[in-house]
């Protein structure tokens, strides 16, 4: 049986993991490029849902901002809402509309 040299497919392969985004031995190394590729979906998963947990405590300041102009606070009008409004439109509502009464 002949041999046969896979030095070339393994380096291919390898090629395709590294990034130029990385610093470091990240993106020359193919152990730490991988690591930090895996690494990489893993932060954009959590960033992901942090962004919506962000946005929605800006949605709250806004409502709480513009509802207390006519002396209430955000609890008592989400209270009174029953929470039949949605906090993201209601923030766009009051942003946009500056003449705006619920």
């Amino acid at each position: 049986m002949t041999r046969t040299k896979r030095g070339n497919v393994s380096k291919k392969r390898h090629k395709k993991k590294l990034k130029k985004g990385f610093r470091g031995s990240s993106s020359i190394l193919f152990k730490n490029a991988n690591q930090q590729f895996l690494k990489s979906f893993k932060n954009s998963f959590i960033d992901r849902r942090q962004c919506k947990r962000s946005f929605r405590s800006v949605w709250i300041s806004r409502i709480n901002a513009r509802v207390r102009q006519f002396g209430y606070n955000y609890n008592s009008f989400i209270f009174n809402k029953k929470n039949s409004i949605n906090r993201k439109i209601c923030s766009q509502l009051f942003l946009y509309d500056k003449n705006l009464i619920f």
